[in-house]
């Protein structure tokens, strides 16, 4: 009997150790200059941002997070507050990262592989070709002017991104990571309806599918492959006054739908008896911060007579509008379908920002275009 229960207990301590010793990754480094910050290990899935773990850094910066080995390449990140670093895993490695708190998503270090040297690149080259957008913003140039130089500028990048990271090597995670960045919070490469950026896809989904056919990600990238080859080989009808019976819901409002930071879901057609803002915007947008501070004002001034603002954010980085629709006092919606979003289409919105106003019956009264005062036309209808 006495035999049978010491096998039993071995049984049981090999179990332990049998689990135990799943495979597994491993994250380790160390964050100089922030002490007393949280560092957050999170997983950048299909569905968004999914938290690991966390660790209050202290003096020396030191942390390790550990997580099971994916069947395929998976997307991580560290962040503290709003920086953050890339990378991928795709076995049992150690990705050592050490930075400095000051330059955490520009200066960091990291080691493993050579895949996340090139994701590093790459979050390198989006950052400088953000700033070059936000000063072209900021630059007073004619719009004429202005867009024709964004184009160029965004034009110059795909076409270095295409032949040295995607075409280069469409097998690698830094291929697929090149894909799904981002500027002011649009894709800078469009699967759907740009011809050119399809065939970007198509490359990255076809090494993908062959390696990992039965991945989440290779299946959702092909999908997308489907769509985009067939958007563009069809002619497109552009008709955006059509608007489908069942989105309209009064006169003439079409309802929109959506949830804030905290999960509650707003319709646009609850707000009947008020005066509304509908504003379609990106907080990522170089003038978005200045243009919030004008509507605050307004806000402040006529909210006591029946104003009310219902602010859809096109962001694509969920945390990012989180935090910055934070302390905003009106109804902050986000689409989580981005600047691929049918509510676009259905208002005719071309370009972000862009307003619309509703009087207290819930009819659309007028579309704010430039050169139009918005506070005179609120007045109007308050």
């Amino acid at each position: 009997m006495k035999k049978s229960v010491y096998m039993i207990v071995a049984l049981l301590s090999v179990a332990v150790v049998a689990c135990d010793n799943k495979p597994s990754f491993e994250v380790e480094g160390a964050v100089t200059g922030a002490d007393g910050k949280t560092l957050y290990f999170e997983q950048t899935g299909l569905e968004g941002i999914v938290p690991l773990d966390s660790a209050k850094l202290d003096a020396d910066g030191a942390f390790r997070f550990k997580g099971d080995r994916p069947a395929s390449p998976e997307f991580y990140r560290l962040r503290v507050e709003n920086q953050v670093i890339n990378f991928s895993v795709d076995s049992t490695e150690t990705v050592e990262v050490n930075a400095d708190w000051k330059s955490f998503a520009t200066g960091y270090r990291i080691e493993g592989s050579e895949n996340n040297l090139k994701i590093k690149e790459l979050a390198l080259a989006q950052a400088g070709l953000q700033e070059k957008v936000n000063s072209l913003g900021q630059s007073g140039l004619p719009a004429g002017i202005a867009q024709d130089s964004l184009v160029r500028l965004v034009d110059a990048y795909k076409d270095n991104v295409k032949r040295n990271y995607i075409f280069a090597a469409p097998n690698a995670s830094y291929a697929y990571f090149a894909l799904f960045q981002t500027l002011n919070g649009y894709m800078i490469f469009d699967p759907l309806t740009n011809k050119e950026d399809v065939k970007c896809f198509a490359a990255v989904a076809t090494s993908l599918n062959n390696m990992y056919p039965h991945a989440d990600r290779s299946r959702n990238l092909y999908n997308m492959v489907i769509k985009g080859m067939k958007n563009t080989r069809t002619p497109q009808v552009q008709n955006q006054l059509a608007i489908p019976a069942d989105k309209i819901q009064e006169t003439s409002i079409i309802d929109i739908p959506l949830k804030d930071i905290d999960g509650n879901l707003h319709h646009l057609t609850d707000l009947k008896g008020k005066v509304v803002l509908i504003d379609f915007t990106a907080y990522g947008a170089p003038t978005s911060g200045v243009r919030n501070l004008a509507l605050r004002e307004l806000y402040d001034k006529y909210a006591s007579q029946g104003l009310e603002i219902y602010q859809i954010s096109f962001d694509t980085d969920e945390h990012f509008w989180k935090t910055a629709a934070d302390n905003l006092p009106w109804i902050c919606v986000r689409d989580p379908q981005g600047p691929y979003s049918s509510y676009l289409s259905l208002y005719g919105v071309t370009k972000l920002p862009e307003c619309f106003l509703v009087n207290r019956h819930n009819e659309l009264s007028a579309r704010l275009t430039e050169g139009m005062d918005m506070e005179t036309e609120i007045k109007k209808l308050l």
